[in-house]
């Protein structure tokens, strides 16, 4: 039998940093949470070979005690908990106290501290566990960790790293993520000497999300604001029209800490439901903050994971917050004819030299640590990138004064002079009694032979597909509604309405179908509806899981209308069908609906029943080529008004777009 024995410690260590270290990303995210535990205002990380060689976390924060630098680095060494009832209120990013010793116990770490009270500041090295060297040196207050040789005394971990290119794709990516949870925090990101990202810190959540997703996503973006008791939650969330494939873009934040939860998942997606096709996916940045003692992240040493003391609670909440913010938005696509092999070109020049101008500037605290640091013998190749981009920012002077996303609340948006990003779903007011073109956000007003010079000297700008948010008066709204101008059908599909300066595009069969379902689901949530007779009774043949299926939900069928009776054997008579449904009362739609409901077996809302019912009503919707009146059309447009969501058809399809005078007359050349 083999004996037991005690590991030594060395390969305890080993263990524990297996826990902890995964990869460079991993090194990257301990170091830059402790900077911000640390009450730093600007951080500057650096890697090189994707992290694998070469990391360095700078910060300006409050720096470690010489007396307490050694003890920084032994196992569960902290100073974010002291006692057991510590950890079910713990707030800091950090608290474990594992970070440091398991960084150590597989790398080559040099550490330069000083406190604000400290006349000089400490430089300790560690490598594998086992200190090296500890002197005074002169530094500027704050904290900087270089981690070299990552796994370079366990050679089997590092040959499970991937390439450098991917290592460094996955510290990119935990920056961003990092930037987006602290805007408060100036974060730059240097990548093998080139300035990835830089943010200024300077609250402003909207100009991160421009500088790290683009104009399309800043310019289509809705707030969202809800406080709940001990849960609030601020942010943004996406217009239908930027959903992806994937849920990468679902980024939400607890007390400043990324994590992944399927509740808060599942209440998004939910929300967006009736706004988005399936397997299409919303923009959200949302931030918590959560009372300590209504959370346990003490769940995963990574601290990805975490539970909620009432769950419900935040599905509802998350829930009702983007309903409304969804809610009484006109969220009408808008078409460009732009060629989009040119706005792709156009923008890849400009993101080029937006990171040109980037490259030229830098934080004064790391210059002032760099001079302290010029100052010391023993600075080798590795500060080189510091000097050579410090060499460069005062002849960049002229180039960084340009207007930068991070650097003035106007971000310029494709079309528009200058839009303040808190401004795009405002109202503006109308000039000497005339009605505003009615614009996308980033579009202006159409303009004609009696344009002013300073509008038509304006260089042409880009043109991005985005949702439409009217500035004045919205196409779906009452009073708008004596200003409609209907043109006509197109295809036997289409109707094509004229609404200040845009022109609107209905699918008739989409716009049906919605109306319908609408209809539909108020009747059976408010108990309206009729039972119409159906003779001859429509016969169901259904199998023994099927049959189970159906006396399980009889008494909700029965109450919306249906009058099923057992007719013999495996065999049911429908009698009585809901009154709207009398029309496509079929026998292959009725067994469609009992496949439905096999399909999902969970169900045990009500409304979920309510739900695959009013889907077959959509079944009765006035089909595409179908020649309508233009009295019916009109008939259409009234009844879309009184809608809740009349922009999305129930499978997510877009029942209206739009297509504005600028587009066209670009097109015909009236605009160069």
């Amino acid at each position: 039998m083999p004996q037991i024995t005690v590991l030594d410690q060395n390969t305890i260590n080993k263990i524990a940093a297996g826990e902890v270290i995964e990869r460079p990303a991993s090194v990257v995210k301990e170091l830059l949470e402790n900077a911000i535990d640390a009450k730093a205002t600007a951080v500057t990380v650096e890697i090189r070979d994707g992290g694998i060689s070469f990391i360095r976390v700078t910060d300006n924060g409050c720096g470690i005690p010489p007396e307490e630098v050694a003890t920084a680095f032994l196992s569960h060494a902290t100073s974010k908990i002291s006692s057991v009832e510590d950890l079910f209120t713990v707030s800091s990013l950090g608290f474990r106290g594992e970070a440091l010793a398991s960084i150590a116990a597989v790398s080559q770490v040099e550490m330069i501290t000083k406190t604000s009270q400290g006349l000089t500041g400490i430089r300790y090295r560690i490598e594998g566990g086992e200190e090296k060297a500890r002197e005074e040196v002169g530094a500027p207050e704050g904290t900087t960790f270089i981690a070299r040789n990552l796994f370079y005394n366990t050679p089997v971990r590092r040959k499970f790293l991937k390439t450098a290119q991917t290592e460094g794709a996955h510290v990119a990516d935990l920056v961003e993520k990092i930037a987006l949870s602290h805007p408060e925090v100036s974060i730059r990101f240097i990548q093998n000497n080139q300035n990835k990202l830089h943010t200024s810190g300077n609250h402003n959540l909207k100009d991160i999300i421009y500088t790290i997703f683009g104009r399309e996503i800043a310019a289509n973006l809705l707030a969202v604001k809800a406080d709940g008791g001990p849960v609030s939650l601020t942010g943004y969330i996406g217009k239908p029209v930027i959903a992806r494939s994937n849920r990468n873009y679902e980024n939400y934040y607890i007390n400043g800490r990324y994590i992944k939860s399927s509740i808060i998942s599942k209440a998004i997606e939910d929300a967006y439901k009736p706004f988005m096709m399936q397997h299409k996916y919303p923009f959200t940045l949302l931030h918590f903050e959560i009372e300590p003692e209504f959370l346990d992240v003490n769940v995963h040493p990574t601290k990805m994971e975490l539970r909620f003391r009432d769950g419900e609670g935040i599905y509802q909440m998350v829930l009702a917050a983007l309903q409304n913010a969804l809610a009484h938005k006109e969220l009408i696509p808008e078409v460009s004819l732009e060629n989009q092999e040119k706005k792709a070109a156009l923008e890849l020049r400009r993101q080029a030299e937006e990171l040109k101008k980037k490259e030229h500037s830098v934080e004064p605290f790391e210059r002032s640590r760099m001079e302290s640091l010029r100052l010391r013998p023993g600075i080798r190749e590795e500060r080189a990138p510091y000097g050579s981009s410090y060499g460069n920012s005062h002849g960049s002077s002229h180039e960084s004064s340009h207007e930068s996303p991070h650097e003035s609340p106007h971000v310029n948006f494709p079309g528009a002079g200058s839009i303040k990003p808190w401004e795009a779903d405002s109202p503006k007011p109308n000039r000497a009694g005339q009605q505003q073109a009615s614009a996308a956000p980033g579009l202006p007003p159409a303009t004609d032979s009696g344009s002013s010079p300073a509008a038509a000297s304006k260089p042409e700008p880009e043109a991005v597909p985005k949702q439409l948010d009217l500035f004045e008066g919205r196409l779906l709204e009452p009073k708008s509604r004596a200003r409609h101008k209907l043109i006509g059908q197109l295809f036997d599909t289409y109707w094509l309405v004229e609404f200040n300066d845009q022109l609107f595009i209905i699918d008739q069969h989409a716009a049906h179908e919605k109306v319908l379902y609408e209809r539909t689901m108020k009747s059976l949530k408010n108990r309206e509806f009729t039972s119409q007779a159906v003779s001859p009774p429509i016969i169901l043949t259904l199998n023994e899981s099927e049959q189970l299926l159906l006396e399980k939900y009889m008494d909700y069928f029965t109450r919306i209308g249906f009058e099923i009776e057992p007719f013999g054997g495996r065999e049911y008579a429908v009698g009585g069908v809901p009154g709207n449904l009398l029309s496509i009362a079929q026998k292959d739609l009725l067994q469609e609906m009992i496949d439905q409901l096999s399909e999902d077996s969970a169900i045990t809302d009500p409304d979920m029943i309510y739900e695959r019912v009013a889907s077959m009503s959509c079944k009765a919707a006035v089909k595409g080529n179908h020649a309508m009146s233009a009295a019916e059309a009109d008939e259409l447009i009234d009844q879309l008004l009184t809608l809740d969501n009349p922009y999305a058809c129930p499978h997510g399809r877009p029942t209206i777009i739009s297509m504005s005078r600028y587009e066209l007359e670009k097109k015909f050349k009236r605009i160069v």
